[in-house]
């Protein structure tokens, strides 16, 4: 547990050290000021908690501490940080309930998707099941490229497509192989889309529906890569793709590098989505099966070992 701690106050060193970090300074003051409201306010907007959701912390925390009489700092930091994890439930337990099960995965260019696809492939190899990939990203042939890569130095099966191709007919020829060899789970990579982008949304939905020709029932979960580092823009990417194709999860990707990191509580706050996993590295087994607990201490450079 205290690897898995340290794994997670590691990979959020940027962010505890950033905005996170002042809030921690703000609270070295013995007494609770006006003033440090007004500070507190700031500097949550800038850790990319966002405005709606900075709002809720900052009522909940005012009202709390008329509630309990409190008057020192260090017992508003705790309340603070109580508040930070109510806005985290702990993710749902993912239920491999078909065989194959088919998870497909959406994003952005450059969410980190790929990679992140690559690196959930590896984690569920570890644990003693069959995984087979389909490098559904025909739009981009670097994609193909860098998936079937992966794949081989992971020693995992993949299914790919020609560059251009149709994305529709890579995932279902994916689902077919996945059944064919009996595979435990298939996960589809899909086009990087910008949500603007009304066709490639549209070609999206196609590849959907095709998921569900390939296996009645399917895809059994869509997961939403999404940038830390992006911050509250990528909340508006979020909606769009949670309308056009029932995005279930959240993978939240390269949040070892951002300087920020609160968009996990908006995510939570904002699109109801539960946050599944975090990208916490570069290496295979960095993505982590997303830890309210140890991620709160860890942007709030928490040093206890986790209870």
């Amino acid at each position: 547990m205290n690897n898995l701690f340290s794994k997670w106050k590691e990979g959020l060193a940027k962010t505890s050290k950033a905005a996170f970090g002042q809030i921690a300074t703000l609270f070295g003051a013995s007494e609770i000021t006006p003033e440090m409201w007004d500070d507190l306010e700031a500097l949550l907007v800038q850790a990319d908690l966002g405005v709606e959701t900075t709002e809720l912390v900052l009522d909940s925390l005012e009202k709390r501490v008329d509630r309990l009489g409190l008057t020192k700092s260090a017992e508003l930091y705790q309340a603070l940080r109580e508040e930070l994890r109510a806005l985290l439930p702990s993710p749902p337990s993912f239920e491999f309930s078909e065989r194959p099960t088919i998870i497909l995965i959406v994003g952005v260019n450059g969410s980190g998707k790929t990679t992140s696809i690559a690196k959930l492939g590896y984690r569920y190899s570890q644990e003693g099941k069959k995984v087979l990939l389909g490098a559904a990203d025909t739009y981009r042939a670097a994609a193909v490229d860098q998936l079937e890569i992966w794949a081989q130095r992971l020693n995992l099966d993949i299914i790919s497509g020609q560059a251009g191709g149709d994305a529709g007919a890579v995932a279902f020829d994916a689902i077919k192989a996945g059944i064919a060899r009996q595979a435990d789970v298939v996960i589809i990579d899909t086009a990087g889309r910008l949500h603007t982008r009304y066709n490639l949304m549209e070609e999206l939905k196609k590849v959907y529906r095709v998921v569900g020709k390939a296996m009645p029932g399917a895809p059994h979960a869509v997961w939403l890569v999404m940038d830390a580092t992006t911050g509250q823009n990528a909340l508006q990417q979020a909606r769009a793709f949670k309308t056009a194709v029932q995005v279930s999860g959240v993978i939240l990707a390269k949040l070892d590098s951002s300087a920020r990191g609160g968009m996990a509580f908006a995510i939570q706050r904002e699109l109801g989505l539960p946050i599944l996993y975090a990208g916490l590295g570069e290496k295979p087994d960095d993505l982590q099966p997303f830890d309210p607990e140890a991620f709160v201490s860890g942007v709030l450079a928490e040093t206890k070992s986790l209870k």
